[in-house]
This record gives C-alpha cells, structure tokens and sequence, in this order.
C-alpha cells in the first residue's frame, strides 16, 4: 500500500490545506456569533467572497491563446525530482563526449528545395553548464543538452559514429576494405551527410554491407543515402553469393518485413498524426517549446528510403564474416521492436545493442501508437546479452544516444535496464492481483530509489506510469473489470450529459481557474477538455485547458509527454495544425515489397463498412508477375480471400500485376483500368473502387 499512500500524497495535502482553511472561517463566524457581532450577508466576510470571485472572474477574462510561462507552482513530481533525484552525476555526460574526432560548426540540412530537414542550429540554446529554465524540468535538459551534441566519434579503434545528424546514429564498423554500415538514420538526406563527415575524417571505403537492426523507420529510412537501389545484392542469392558479388547484402532480423509493413501501411495514418504529438512538430525550438525526445533532438523530415533486404537472420548466434568482420548476432523479437537484434564484434570485444538499451527508460508502448512490447522477455533478453557477452565486452553502444566502456560499468548498465524493465513488469502484475485498476496502478507504481537516481534510467523518453499501463494493457486489456466502463457514451456524448448536470459553465470554468491558480493541472486538463468536447467553440475552457496542459509539459521529465502536452496545447489555441506540419516523404519501394496478403489485407481495412454493408460480390484474381491466385469476396464490409483457388460464379476476373492493387488502394480509377484486364463485368473495378475510402491523418486529438 505503499505506493497508494504516495500516490495520495498531495491530494492529502491539498484536503488538508483546504480543512485548515473551512475551519479558520467556521472558527471566525463562531467567534463573531460569540461576540454578538451582527453579520449580514453585505457584511464582511461577503465583501472577501465577492473579491475572491471578482479576482477568478478577472482571471478568467485574461484567458488567451498566447503561450505562458512557468507558474510559481511546481507539482510534487516536479519537487521531487529537483530534491532527491538529482544528483551530481557527470558519467554520462563524459560518456557522451568522449571519442570526437570533428564536427562542424553548424549543422542544418535541407532537400533539394531548400527546405530545413534537420537542424542543430536551432537548439543551440541548449547548454549543460546553465541552470535549467522555470519551464524545463532539470533531467530533461541536461538530456536535451547531450542529445545536442553532435559530429563524428571514436567508438573504439575500427567502430565510429555519427551522432546528432538525425535522431537515430549512423555507425560504421571497419572491414579488411571496407565498412559495414549499422542503421542510416531516418532520411537519405541525414546519412548521405552522415557519410560524408566519415569519409572527410576517414578516407573513402566501399560500403561492404548494410545491417538494419530493427524494423523503425528512423533506422532504415536513410539507405539511400549510403548506396544506391543498383548496389543493393540479390535477395535470391545466397548470402555467400551475395557477398561474392561484390554487392551490398541489407541484413536484418527475421520477421522484419511483417513488422515494417503493419506498422508503416496498415496504420499508419494514425500513427503519422500522433507522431506529429510525440515528436514536437508543430512546436518552435526553444525553453518554451521542443527540448528532446530523450533519445536525440527529434526526427528529420527529408526523403525516407526502402530497399528490401536480401538476408534474414534466424536464430541466435548466428555468425556472419564479411570482408574479415565478423559479427554474431543475437535475435530479440518483442523487446523496443517485434523484429530486433543486438551484434557482438570478437575482434573489437564491442557489443551493439539496437535499441534495447538507450541509456534512458524506452516505452513498453510508445505514444504514436505501437504494439505492446514485453517487459519481462526485454529483461530476460538483456540478461541474456549480459550471459552471452558480457565478460568479453569492453565498450557497448547503440542506435540512439552514446556508447559506456569498461567492464564493470558495462556490468551495471546490462543489470540495471533489465532491472527497471522487469521490475514495471512485475509490479504492474502484482498490483493487477490485487485488484488495482490500470489508471490506479500508473499513478501508484514508482521505480526504487536504487534505480531512480541512476541517470541512464531516467524516463526521458518512457515513462514508468506508461509502461504499467502497457501491462495492464498486454495482460488484461482495456475493460477495468467495472460494468460501468463496458460500454461507455463517446467523449463528446458524456461531456454534453456533464453539462447538463454541472448546468452552469461558468462556474465550473471558475472552479477550474481556482484550481489551475492553486496547481491542480491534471485536473483542471480533465475538467476544462470535457467543456471543449461539450462545446468546441468555448474559448475560455480552451484555453485554461491548454494553459494547464502547458504546465504540465514544463514539468514533464519525459520528452514525449512534453511535446504530447505542449502540441495539443498548440491546436487548443491554434486549432488543427497537421496541415502545418512538414512530413518526412515515404517511399513506394515499401508498399511494392509488400507481399500479396498482405495487400489483400490493407485494402480489407480500406473497404468502407457503410458503402459495402449490402455488397456480396466475387471476384477472380490473377497476379501474373507473382504467378499467384486469389479469390477475393466482398462481403457485407469485410474482405475475404482465398489463395489458390478460382470460383466459378465469380462476377468477373482481374488479371495484373501485384503492384496494380495500389491504383484500387488510392481510387484511381483511370490509372487501374489501363493495366488490370478484365473479364466478365466491364463495371466491375469501379463498383471496386467505390467501396475504398481513403485514410486520413488530419483527424482531431484534443477536441471533438
């Protein structure tokens, strides 16, 4: 019960205050009464309730859509941070220094058309030495400061990095020749910069191969930029052959395609809108504003590259040499992606660890959206790494923030992120067991102290209230057990049913302002966003719920909960600004690696529930260049298909090649009728292609 108390602490506090309060004016009216004082209600204690309510009225009027400073108030979580856990604490931030060899004095890149896709520049107000500002929290500075840094390192003798030139690192690893190129950023852009900052230090070497270590865009999406389409090998090639070519394998962890494709194409207008929260896009660069995302500055916003890789590793320990490098691989699906892998170099006793280690608590569920990662088997992974290589380790590094040497640090940096991880797990479980809710578990559950203080498990990106939500969510689901919320009303239709109990606006909004004066930011967001549902057109509940909101990303620790505070901040004041936001291009070369089903599917999640709820339609489909059959049924608002297999009452037949299914995807009727044959009705692909709607990623967050 520990955590519950802790949880309570300052509403016990706030009750406190506020029973003090009551009882000195029950103790004064007593004492007048005593006196034989006559009262009146013009008396008085009227006139100091009439100024009180003046002063909130007077308040409430100063409501606008301007951005605010830090209040005077700062929220327990905030306090504690400042008196207990920080520390004097320069490891990382030597850690992250260490081994530069050069960088430029500035750095801002743009696209062909001149646009800036990624600056340094612009956070060049970020310095370690300063004292944070009132609307920055401490850790989540000093973070941002180190994510700042940018140029090309030393990570040992034969591994170097580019750091800062994208939110994910570039790393070279040295052959005979040659070098092995470990993840290229997010956009070809970022890595063809990165590239040449390696060959102006380093000389000029040939690209020997490419090893992706998960399946995030920020970690594949530059490949153009480091080789292009033509130097990629041949997948139907063995890897041996591959190599012989003297081409460039792309290798990557097995089941990688599936996971890019899910996450990319089946939903990802979704998550390109909630990413645009994540990641700060709508906010400027400043101590108002963008900081970092605990795992570098933020995301570029250039060309995104695909090429399908032409290897898969399988299994764990699994050994490859190419040009004299050898590297062993250990595979970890489910842990920071669902196809994941971490590589140990015996010739240089170094250790990458994609993303399963960052020197910052990751996300069990990250904020844009994502499948559900598993805690314990991301424990039981690193303890396994720990097992594997950690006696033969002496430098580990990863795909974001910067690389630890030295055994014994090594030792402790493995047991203490498996530690938090699996502690969140099991705690999360524990509390489940005894009949705590997902919302009451989040706000009770807290790290022990022996990992709070350490900074590398710090939640600068993650969050330990989120990642027991995550549990909750991967064992339990969304449902609370409460019949209550089995079938809740729709945001917009509760918050009209509030206001019609609460009846008068006005006075909750004056309420609200009295509790926003005295810090209650949480709850004065909750409160203040029910009347923008009820009433979207409210100025004032926008924006004193904006202004709560922006309090609550001053304090936030976490790079993504300030810049999800901060945006939505933003459009409270601004209204939906996705339109704004520059968007890093996708490439087309992911949506043609994609496999037949897989197509199949995504038009099934296009197919309109309301256009296609009376359809019962048939339809032969011949895809010639994959020499594959499939029967596809519309079906009262759902897709079925069959493989392999023909009707015989099908209404008509289509007959083209897999990449032909996009033009039905995106309603290009005109495009589709030129290269799908068809037999049968002559109607046909545009009955099809009226049943598709089209995603889109300009949806509302923060209002109905």
């Amino acid at each position: 019960m520990k955590g519950k108390k802790r949880w309570n602490k300052w509403r016990k506090k706030e009750w406190k205050a506020r029973t003090r309060a009551l009882l000195m004016v029950l103790l004064t009216c007593i004492y007048i009464t005593g006196c034989a004082t006559s009262t009146s209600s013009t008396g008085e204690g009227a006139t100091g309730e009439e100024s009180t309510a003046e002063e909130t009225s007077s308040s409430l009027s100063s409501l606008n859509a301007e951005q605010k400073g830090a209040t005077d108030i700062r929220g327990e979580r905030y306090s504690w941070w400042c008196e207990v856990v920080y520390v004097e604490d320069d490891s990382e931030y030597e850690f992250s220094n260490k081994g530069l060899i050069d960088a430029p004095e500035t750095l801002e890149l743009t696209d062909e058309e001149g646009n800036v896709i990624w600056s340094q520049d612009a956070y060049d107000f970020l310095d370690y030495d300063e004292e944070s500002p009132d609307t920055v929290n401490p850790g989540l500075w000093r973070n941002g400061s180190l994510n700042h840094l940018y140029g090309l390192y030393e990570v040992s003798e034969g591994i170097y990095q580019v750091r800062g030139y994208d939110m994910a690192n570039l790393t070279v690893v040295a052959t005979d020749t040659g070098w092995v190129v470990f993840d290229t950023t997010m956009t070809s852009e970022c890595a063809q910069a990165a590239m040449q900052l390696i060959e102006k230090n380093l000389g000029e070497r040939p690209v020997k191969a490419i090893v992706i270590s998960h399946s995030h865009v920020d970690h594949y999406g530059g490949m153009g930029g480091v080789v292009s389409e033509d130097e990629v090998a041949d997948a139907s090639l063995s890897l041996e052959e591959q190599i012989a070519s003297g081409k460039v394998p792309i290798i990557v962890p097995e089941g990688f395609l599936d996971a890019v494709t899910s996450e990319n194409v089946y939903v990802g207008a979704a998550m390109t809108r909630r990413a645009t929260y994540q990641y700060g896009k709508l906010l400027e660069e400043d101590e108002e504003g963008s900081i970092s995302v605990g795992i570098g500055t933020g995301q570029s916003t250039g060309s995104v590259t695909f090429y399908e890789p032409t290897y898969e590793v399988t299994e764990t320990g699994e050994t490859i040499t190419i040009d004299g490098l050898e590297m062993e691989f250990q595979l970890t699906p489910g842990t920071e992606a669902p196809a994941e892998m971490n590589t140990y170099f015996p010739e240089y006793k170094a250790l990458w660890m994609a993303e399963n280690c960052t020197a910052t608590l990751h996300n069990l569920y990250t904020l844009r959206g994502a499948e559900v990662r598993d805690g314990n088997d991301w424990a039981k992974f690193i303890n396994e790494t720990k097992t594997l290589y950690g006696d033969k380790t002496d430098v580990i590094f990863q795909s974001h923030n910067w690389p630890h040497w030295g055994e014994e640090f090594i030792d402790e940096y493995l047991t203490n992120t498996a530690a938090e991880y699996k502690y969140i797990n099991d705690r999360t479980l524990m509390y489940i067991n005894l009949g705590y809710t997902s919302d009451e578990i989040s706000n009770m559950i807290e790290l022990p102290e022996a990992l709070a203080k350490i900074w590398y498990t710090r939640q600068y990106y993650g969050t330990v209230a989120h990642n027991a939500k995550a549990v909750y969510q991967k064992y339990m689901g969304w449902y609370d057990g409460n019949p209550v919320n089995l079938d809740p009303l729709t945001p917009t239709e509760s918050a009209e049913k509030w206001m019609e109990y609460l009846g008068d606006t006005d006075k909750v909004l004056e309420m609200a302002m009295e509790d926003y004066e005295a810090g209650e930011y949480q709850w004065v967001a909750e409160v203040t966003n029910v009347l923008v549902y009820a009433d979207p057109e409210n100025e004032s509940a926008r924006y004193l719920c904006a202004d709560a909101l922006e309090q609550l990303g001053y304090q936030a620790e976490s790079g993504a909960w300030r810049n999800v505070y901060l945006s939505a901040a933003y459009e409270l004041r601004n209204g939906n600004s996705q339109s704004e936001v520059q968007q890093a291009t996708q490439s087309m070369n992911l949506r043609l690696s994609m496999t037949s089903e897989e197509l199949l599917d995504y038009l099934g999640i296009l197919t309109s529930t309301e256009l296609s709820a009376d359809t019962d339609l048939t339809v032969n489909l011949n895809l010639l260049d994959v020499e594959e059959q499939y029967v596809i049924h519309f079906y009262h608002g759902a897709l079925l298909y069959y493989s392999d297999t023909t009707a015989d009452d099908a209404d008509a037949t289509l007959t083209c090649n897999k990449a032909a299914l996009f033009y039905i995807a995106s309603k290009n009727v005109e495009s589709a009728a030129e290269v799908i044959q068809v037999e049968g009705d002559e109607n046909i692909l545009e009955e099809i292609i009226g049943l598709v709607e089209t995603t889109d990623n300009t949806f509302n967050i923060v209002e109905p």
